[in-house]
């Protein structure tokens, strides 16, 4: 599989500049399409609005025609998370945008797509009990809000997009809340109460790592739809899991090995299929 150019949308976030950044690196050629612009990235931008299809039906046609086609797309704009907006924008943004780009890449005859699932879809904030942890993508998606509704929804799609093109790929990683380096200094604030970070087992993921992950499923031969957990290796948390889930989630099912400070989001899944291996953790800052 040759591929050398690359639209990323949202390339101006958390995830979509770490992402461009590793792009760079292993030389393709990257474009950016997003809301806003960021000055640091030396690639190409379009300002778009992606819940418009036909603004992405143009942008994606136009970028194509430029450049002689788009070889994969990593999909990332999308709001972050919930509570940003109200919950109808927040649904309606996500769930349009993810269509618009899935529905364009489908007439321009770009079959990789690569885009931001999200761990919320597994349950989160936890209020109710998983089936069991460590949580991975074995059971059914439990969205508690309208932001993992929208993912959701996204993952579903992809599915079923998949279904009418056999020759696509559709991959979504549901990250965990991602970091830079610089955030990992609040990391000691969470340490005097374990139920400041409960809401998703005392996940992360670096940004780095982020990139990398989108990488690997771009490059990925597989076909299909599928959907991986990104987190880091480790919580973010000194204190050992045992102790942390008999406080905050007693009696809970535990499902295979916890370790000390091992991450509750398994991220197996993309270790195995994916190959990936998260490279960074907020216990050795680099």
């Amino acid at each position: 599989m040759f591929m050398k150019n690359i639209l990323v949308t949202g390339g101006s976030g958390k995830a979509g500049r770490a992402t461009i950044k590793l792009l760079l690196e292993k030389n393709y050629n990257v474009f950016n399409v997003d809301f806003v612009n960021n000055s640091e990235l030396d690639v190409p931008f379009t300002k778009v609005d992606l819940e418009d299809f036909g603004d992405a039906m143009e942008v994606v046609s136009e970028i194509d025609d430029r450049i002689n086609g788009i070889d994969a797309v990593i999909h990332q704009a999308a709001i972050p998370a919930s509570g940003l907006e109200a919950n109808h924008k927040t649904f309606r943004a996500n769930t349009l945008s993810t269509y618009n780009i899935f529905q364009a890449s489908k007439v321009m005859k770009i079959n990789n797509i690569v885009w931001a699932s999200s761990e919320t879809v597994l349950g989160l904030p936890f209020d109710t009990y998983p089936p069991y942890v460590p949580v991975d993508e074995e059971y059914e998606p439990r969205p508690e809000s309208s932001y993992s509704l929208s993912k959701v929804m996204g993952e579903e799609m992809a599915r079923q997009y998949c279904r009418r093109n056999p020759e696509m790929k559709i991959f979504g990683l549901r990250y965990s809340n991602i970091m830079e380096k610089h955030d990992y200094k609040q990391f000691q604030s969470f340490q005097k109460d374990p139920f400041l970070r409960k809401w998703n087992f005392w996940g992360y993921i670096d940004a780095r790592d982020v990139a990398q992950a989108c990488l690997l499923a771009m490059e990925s031969y597989l076909k299909g739809a599928d959907n991986f957990i990104i987190a880091a290796d480790d919580t973010v948390m000194e204190e050992n899991n045992k102790s942390l889930l008999d406080k905050v989630f007693p009696n809970i099912n535990i499902k295979g090995e916890i370790g000390k400070n091992k991450t509750l989001l398994s991220n197996e899944k993309a270790k195995k299929i994916l190959g990936f291996k998260p490279e960074y953790s907020w216990r050795k800052i680099n």
